[in-house]
C-alpha cells in the first residue's frame, strides 16, 4: 500500500511545492484547502465563510470519506503574514486574521492527526523564526506563531491526545522564495531566502522517518548565500 500524506494548505506555495514532490515519489496525497490541488489524489475544500467549529467539523467529515487508513504524515503549512504595531487601528483584525491562519488550521490539522495518524507517524506545523522573540513590527504575526510553538510543544507531550509514538514538530522559516514574496519584496536578498523546495525535500525526508528531529522540536530555517541550514 502506498504511504499517505495529508497537505493541510495544499494549494499555497510550499503547500503545493509538498504535493508535487510527495506525489513524484508516489505517494498518495490528501489536499486540504480552500481550492482543489489538481495534482491531489484528493481535495479536501475548507469553507472559511462557517464559524471556526463547523468549518473544522466539515473539512474533518469529509475528510473521513477520503481518508479510510492510517496516514504516514499530516504537514501542516498553512498561513500567512501581516504587519503592523499596537499603535495601529488595523492591529485587532490583524491578529484575528493571523489566528485564524496559523493557529485555528494547526489545530484543525492537529485534531486531524488525532484521527488519521499511524502510531508512528508525523505531525509537522508551521512557526515562525521571528516569533522566538518580540515581534514590534508584526504584533499579530508574532502572536498567532508563538502560539503555534506552544501547541507543538503541548501536542509532544504525553496525555495530548496524539498517538503516544507519534512525532510532532514545527518549522520555523524566516522568508520562503515564493512568487508572492518576490513580488512583494522585488529589491530583497534572495540569496537568504529558502527555496521551497529545499523545505518539502527535507519534509519528505523525515515523514519518511529518516533523521526525524526529536518531538516537540522547533526547527529553525535559515538560509545564508544561497546555503539552508535546519537547526
Amino acid at each position: 500500500m502506498a504511504s499517505q500524506v495529508i497537505v493541510y494548505g495544499g494549494c499555497g506555495g510550499l503547500g503545493s511545492a509538498l504535493v508535487s514532490l510527495f506525489k513524484s515519489k508516489s505517494w498518495r496525497v490528501i489536499s486540504v484547502d480552500l481550492r482543489s490541488n489538481p495534482e491531489a489524489d484528493a481535495n479536501v475544500p475548507v469553507d472559511v465563510s462557517l464559524p471556526f467549529e463547523a468549518q473544522a467539523q466539515q473539512a474533518i467529515s469529509l475528510l473521513a470519506q477520503s481518508v479510510t487508513t492510517p496516514v504516514d504524515a499530516v504537514l501542516c503549512v498553512a498561513g500567512g503574514w501581516a504587519g503592523g504595531n499596537v499603535a495601529s487601528s488595523k492591529v485587532f483584525g490583524t491578529a484575528e486574521m493571523m489566528w485564524k491562519q496559523s493557529v485555528q488550521s494547526s489545530l484543525v490539522a492537529a485534531h486531524i492527526a488525532s484521527k488519521h495518524l499511524k502510531s508512528d507517524g508525523m505531525l509537522t506545523l508551521t512557526g515562525a523564526l521571528a516569533a522566538q522573540e518580540g515581534t514590534p513590527g508584526m504584533i499579530g504575526y508574532g502572536l498567532a506563531k508563538a502560539a503555534v510553538h506552544q501547541l507543538t510543544a503541548s501536542l509532544a507531550a504525553p496525555g495530548s491526545g496524539l498517538p503516544s509514538s507519534a512525532n510532532v514538530n514545527a518549522i520555523l522559516p524566516v522568508t520562503l522564495d515564493t512568487p508572492a514574496n518576490r513580488q512583494g519584496m522585488p529589491q530583497a536578498d534572495f540569496s537568504t531566502w529558502t527555496p521551497l523546495t529545499t523545505v518539502a525535500e527535507k519534509l519528505f525526508t523525515w515523514a519518511s522517518n529518516q533523521d526525524r528531529p526529536a518531538s516537540g522540536s522547533l526547527v529553525s530555517i535559515t538560509t545564508k548565500n544561497n546555503q539552508t541550514t535546519f537547526e
